[in-house]
Order: structure tokens, then C-alpha cells, then sequence
């Protein structure tokens, strides 16, 4: 059995390879949630979707989030009356997130309605959310005139399209939060856990931040591989080097490495890295290079292959 930890288009991406070289019931995926918020009443989980739009081969091509061919018209005409619609949710997406409201609503665990909704899907792995219970990624972001504010992390991502520089950030609920069921559960019996290519603040931070999963994850050290989401000192996708950097974490493969080096033994990081895999290799963890650009799916299955081989 393979275990994945995931968060973000990246991780949606290396999944997409690695269904494609093992059988794709023998892998779980857990989600970040921290991500998760309400928009126009409706329980929204950006990350458990992506994963999901992706392993059906229903996601938008060119974003790597929501679904191909959506339109926007709702959320056109919520503007009518001057909603906030900085947020877009499409028209067939919103059938996801009020199924999942409603369900919610009616006391069924997200695991359950996850389960459900991938099963519509025909998502052949398990995807199971880090946790049942709220956790949400809070950040500080500096204003123009130099105050601190506390926003979500979508609105500072979105919304404020990370703009705003980064004082701090913490996972509000996380240390009450109980992983969902089967979640500890299978990291303990994995084969292989792998740490998909996702920003490590704020896709991994919170699957860790949630009790008993880094406890586990440090327990079985050996059997960890992470793919660093850095190449040549920049994020593939999305505002990772934002993050990183202020919070004192460079941003590089090495950086990556000193952040996981507790729990994970192997990092693949990308050719283009391969003069630093002698930096990686002093924290203690063992360097692979490899393509880790995922250009296509057949690059992603080659990445798969050799996050596998790394700890065979």
C-alpha cells in the first residue's frame, strides 16, 4: 500500500503519474484541508477537489483546478448584488460543493461525503481528508502602511493574490483536530509514503500540524520520500517562495530537505538542482535527481517510478 500525503495542483499532478504505474487501489491519498472555507454559504475543499477533478480526468488543463469547460454564470450574476465573487466557483463545481454542504449539514463526516463524492467520480484511490474536524490556515500579511493583518489563506492567496508579505502563519484548530479515520492507520502499514511536490507550508504544514501524523511519520522515517516542489530556487507553481522565505525556510531543494529532513529519508529533487544533491545529502537525507517538472502525464509516471525506486 502507498500513502500520499497531497495538497495543490502539484501533488494533483505527481498522483495523476502515479496511478499510472501502480494500481491505483493501492494508494491513499491525505488531503490538506486547511485550505477549506464557506463561500456564498457553501462548503468548499479546494485541494480534496483538485485531487479528485484530476484522478477522473475531469480538470481544467490549463489551471489544473476546476473542471474543464466550466462557465461562471452564477457566480456572474451573484455580482448583481454585490457579493464578493473574487472567488470563483463554476457552474458544474458548484454541484460538488452543495452536495457537500448539504451532507455536512446533515451531520455526515467528510470523510464520508469525500468517499462519496470520489466514488461518483469513479476515483479508484482512497482520498481521505487530514481530518474531520475544521482546521483552518490563518495568515499574517503585512499591509501598505505596515500593520499586521490575519486573513485566510484564501483570501491572501486569491483574493490578495499573495501579495502582501508574510509575517506568519499557524493552523488555527489543528491542535484539537483528530485525523480522520484510517488515517494513521494506513501511514503505519505503508510500503511507501510519499510526500507529494506541494508547498511545504501551507499544503504539508497542516497535514502534519494535525496530532499523531508527524509522530508517525518520524517513526517510519525510512520508508518516506518527498519530491521537492523548489527548482533552481523557485516554485514550480503557485506562491511557495512567498511563504518560505519569510518564514526562514530557503527556497531551494536544500531548503525543502532541512524542513522534512525528521521525517522523510529520500527527496527526489529536480536535474536542474543536481550541484546541491551533495547539501542534501549533508542533512542526512539521501538525494535523486530527476525531471521533476511534470510537463505531461508521462513525465509525471517517470517521476513516480523513480520516488518508488528511492526507497524499494
Amino acid at each position: 500500500m502507498l500513502v500520499a500525503l497531497a495538497g495543490g495542483v502539484g501533488a494533483a499532478r505527481f498522483l495523476r503519474g502515479l496511478v499510472q504505474v501502480v494500481a491505483p487501489e493501492d494508494v491513499t491519498v491525505i488531503g490538506n484541508t486547511g485550505d477549506d472555507d464557506w463561500f456564498h454559504g457553501l462548503l468548499v475543499c479546494p485541494d480534496l477537489d483538485t485531487v479528485t477533478y484530476t484522478l477522473a480526468g475531469a480538470e481544467n488543463p490549463e489551471m489544473g483546478w476546476g473542471l474543464a469547460g466550466e462557465t461562471f454564470h452564477a457566480v456572474d450574476a451573484l455580482e448583481r448584488y454585490g457579493a464578493e465573487t473574487w472567488f470563483r466557483l463554476g457552474d458544474r463545481d458548484l454541484a460538488t460543493h452543495l452536495y457537500r454542504t448539504e451532507r455536512v449539514r446533515a451531520g455526515v463526516s467528510l470523510s464520508q461525503v469525500t468517499r462519496e463524492i470520489t466514488e461518483a467520480w469513479k476515483v479508484r484511490p482512497r482520498l481521505l481528508p487530514m481530518s474531520d474536524s475544521p482546521v483552518s490556515t490563518r495568515i499574517d500579511a503585512r499591509e501598505d502602511d505596515g500593520r499586521v493583518r490575519e486573513v485566510r489563506m484564501q483570501e491572501w492567496f486569491v483574493r490578495d493574490r499573495s501579495e502582501p508579505p508574510v509575517v506568519a502563519v499557524r493552523f488555527e484548530g489543528a491542535e484539537t483536530a483528530a485525523p480522520s479515520p484510517g488515517v494513521l492507520d494506513s501511514l503505519e502499514h505503508a510500503d511507501t509514503i510519499l510526500i507529494c511536490p506541494s508547498n511545504p507550508v501551507i499544503s504539508i504544514g497542516p497535514i502534519l500540524a494535525v496530532p499523531g501524523v508527524r509522530a508517525v511519520l518520524e517513526r517510519r522515517r525510512d520508508r518516506v520520500v518527498g519530491v521537492s516542489p523548489i527548482v533552481a530556487g523557485a516554485p514550480i507553481k503557485g506562491p511557495a517562495d512567498r511563504l518560505m522565505g519569510p518564514l526562514g525556510i530557503e527556497v531551494s531543494c536544500v531548503g525543502v530537505a532541512r524542513e522534512y529532513r525528521e521525517f522523510c529519508s529520500t527527496l527526489v529533487i529536480d536535474a536542474g538542482d543536481a550541484a546541491r544533491a551533495s547539501e542534501v545529502d549533508g542533512l542526512g537525507v539521501r538525494a535523486v535527481v530527476a525531471d521533476t517538472v511534470m510537463r505531461d502525464a508521462r513525465v509525471a509516471a517517470a517521476l513516480a517510478r523513480h520516488a518508488l525506486a528511492a526507497v524499494a
